[in-house]
């Protein structure tokens, strides 16, 4: 099997990142671009990539959604038995990505990771849809398991279990995590692969800005 991409290219016009029309902060940046993509075309605008290293220095790297940003940082959910919650636990750094093609840019955050108070999880947890509530439940992330109807049996299982219930308790092994920023750069494309680059960085509790060749 052979797959040849050298021929697929775009030349990227739609934008510029010049630093008289970006933020001195780089939350505020990314509020505006978040919005923009929100407002836009581009298909779950709060999909990320998180990137995280195991013990010995394995990466992995998987999609997962963006549920809320605050003055401290990126937060999303997840069960944290699974293999990011686990290598999580061994080496508290990630590095998160959100691809917004639609508009050609990306953004790229680094930095340390905690868990989020069980209490806001737990009151994240229960907003979820009672079906998302049982999926987390049912599932025991990133195990191996015989088959789709493992699944399926433990879900039917909980809806009996939890028939009359619309807010589950939230399983002690699922719950938040916040990325707390050292550096976000913002990448927009721009015409012959000369794309601009903005990183900011974290020093002294203080955000510097830099431009980075593309």
């Amino acid at each position: 099997m052979s797959i040849d991409t050298g021929d697929l290219r775009v030349d990227y016009q739609l934008g510029e990142l010049v630093e008289g029309q970006a933020s001195d902060n780089p939350f505020e940046q990314f509020e505006q671009w978040f919005k923009t993509a929100k407002d836009s075309d581009c298909p779950e605008p709060n999909a990320m990539i998180v990137a995280t290293v195991q013990a010995d220095g394995r990466p992995a790297a998987r999609v997962v959604l963006l549920k809320e940003v605050t003055e401290k940082g990126f937060i999303f959910y997840t069960n944290y038995n699974s293999r990011k919650g686990q290598e999580l636990d061994e080496n508290p750094v990630a590095a998160l990505v959100f691809n917004w093609l639609e508009l050609q840019r990306q953004v790229r955050i680094e930095g340390r990771v905690e868990r989020v108070s069980p209490e806001k999880s737990t009151a994240y947890y229960q907003s979820r849809p009672k079906g998302s509530q049982l999926g987390a439940w049912a599932s025991p992330q990133s195990q191996v398991i015989e088959s789709r109807e493992v699944l399926e049996k433990n879900k039917a299982a909980l809806e009996a279990e939890f028939a009359d219930q619309d807010n589950l308790p939230r399983p002690d092994h699922w719950g938040g995590y916040l990325v707390k920023p050292d550096l976000i750069e913002f990448w927009q494309g721009r015409s012959s692969r000369l794309h601009d680059r903005l990183c900011y960085r974290l020093i002294d509790g203080e955000w510097t800005r830099e431009r980075l060749a593309p």
